[in-house]
């Protein structure tokens, strides 16, 4: 008999059925990934369902599933999951930022078979990581790298082979689409919720606008307010206080969106609560001030102009709090600017706010603007401005205030052009009569 031939067609065939095993194997796990791919699993239930097959296919210790998140360059990774194995009482691994700057520069399979002789990370505490062995390979999407595969600790005393890398490889790149979708997936559901709260947040603060203007005889008045976002910072309102009293105000609050918009519930809340305690113009901004500093963040502030309007004998007393000056067209075309009455809302507790005192006559039109208006930019960068807006009130000072209003708004629009609105826009007019 012919031993020799008999061993080496054994060896053969042995070879031939390891062969055939690892492809049965492959397939196996790809199509447990393909079908994983076609489900609606969440992430980390994604992630969960690959390192459950590395633990089990490459007989490991732990897995680790890091994402690359090119948004935070301090610190671009984040471990998603860590499995280990129930049989060894080992504590989670955390990656070293060494070796994690390592695949980011080389972004090819890493393999270490003896961790602590390896000459790569010399400078890396391997006393203080109980990693025996490891293979990371690169989980790549259209030719960019999206995170990273780790196994560690094979069981098998001869460490990872080439044959390990190629079916973790196989792995990372069937995993890496799977991953994508379902985060693409996770941030499309956290985005249409958010859009939502802001949908739900932009009516509350609708409501809390007033809805028509308040019918005061010898006088039109109107309001508006255009949200830059979903929802915005700026403010007014109109407040009958007596048979012959109107409180109106307007205000800007600092940032935008959510925040800005919490702020100026608080602040409506406040202000209407000052308002109704018979307290002259300034005494309720300089009250407002204090409550809205002891209840916000140093870095909150708001601009407001809040004025009481005596119908009877047609005075109006204002403070203004740091706000824009509203503008007053007297009836012979006199230019009169409401000027300050002290410092922006919530920059110091104890400040003094004084009042001042005007008189409206007939034809008088008085504009109250939020610097959304003025400040509107073009595609040269060149703002609006106030003068663009005294021209317009100039123009058509014969118009009711809600018509007055449009055309402000267009004006101020035509000139932006296309450039997008970057600042809340808010108007009121009053005119006497």
């Amino acid at each position: 008999m012919d031993t020799g031939n008999d061993k080496e067609r054994s060896l053969r065939l042995e070879e031939e059925n390891q062969r055939l095993r690892r492809a049965v194997e492959e397939l196996t796990i790809l199509n447990e990934i393909a079908t994983v791919m076609s489900s609606t699993l969440s992430l980390d239930r994604i992630v969960d369902v690959i390192v459950q097959k590395c633990v089990k296919h490459l007989k490991v210790e732990q897995v680790a599933v890091v994402l690359l998140h090119e948004s935070d360059e301090a610190q671009p990774f984040h471990t998603m999951i860590r499995s280990v194995d129930s049989g060894y009482d080992v504590l989670p691994y955390r990656l070293d930022d060494q070796i994690t700057g390592w695949m980011l520069k080389h972004q090819k399979p890493l393999l270490i078979n003896d961790f602590t002789k390896d000459d790569r990370f010399s400078g890396v505490d391997k006393q203080r990581i109980p990693i025996r062995s490891m293979l990371s390979v690169p989980l790549r999407l259209k030719g960019r790298m999206i995170g990273l595969l780790n196994v560690f600790n094979k069981r098998m005393e001869e460490g990872f082979s080439s044959d390990d890398q190629r079916l973790l490889s196989i792995i990372a790149s069937q995993s890496a689409q799977a991953i994508e979708n379902a985060r693409l997936h996770e941030e499309e559901q956290a985005l249409l919720r958010m859009k939502e709260e802001m949908r739900f947040a932009y009516e509350i603060q609708m409501k809390l606008m007033p809805k028509e203007p308040p019918q005061v005889p010898g006088y039109e008045i109107a309001g508006r307010s255009i949200p830059a976002m979903e929802v915005g910072g700026d403010y007014f309102d109109f407040i009958p206080v007596d048979e012959h009293q109107l409180g109106f105000c307007l205000a800007d609050i600092s940032g935008k969106g959510m925040p800005a918009a919490l702020l100026m519930a608080n602040l409506q809340a406040t202000l209407r609560g000052q308002i109704f305690l018979d307290a002259d113009a300034h005494e309720c901004v300089q009250r407002s001030n204090t409550l809205l500093y002891r209840s916000t963040d140093s870095n909150k502030f708001a601009t407001l102009f809040y004025g009481l309007l005596n119908t009877e004998n047609h005075e109006l007393s204002y403070c203004n709090a740091g706000h824009d000056p509203p503008l007053l067209l007297r009836s012979d075309m006199q230019l009169q600017r409401l000027g300050p009455g002290g410092l922006m809302l919530g920059f110091m507790e104890d400040f003094s706010y004084f009042k001042d005192v005007v008189s409206l006559s007939p034809g008088d039109l008085l504009v109250l603007f939020s610097d959304g208006i003025t400040e509107a930019m073009n595609a040269d960068e060149e703002e609006f401005e106030e003068e663009r807006l005294i021209n317009v009130m100039k123009e058509n000072r014969d118009d009711r205030p809600e018509v007055l209003i449009d055309k402000i708004i267009e004006t101020v629009q035509s000139f932006a052009g296309d450039e997008p609105q970057m600042d809340d826009m808010t108007i009121i007019v009053i005119k006497r009569v």
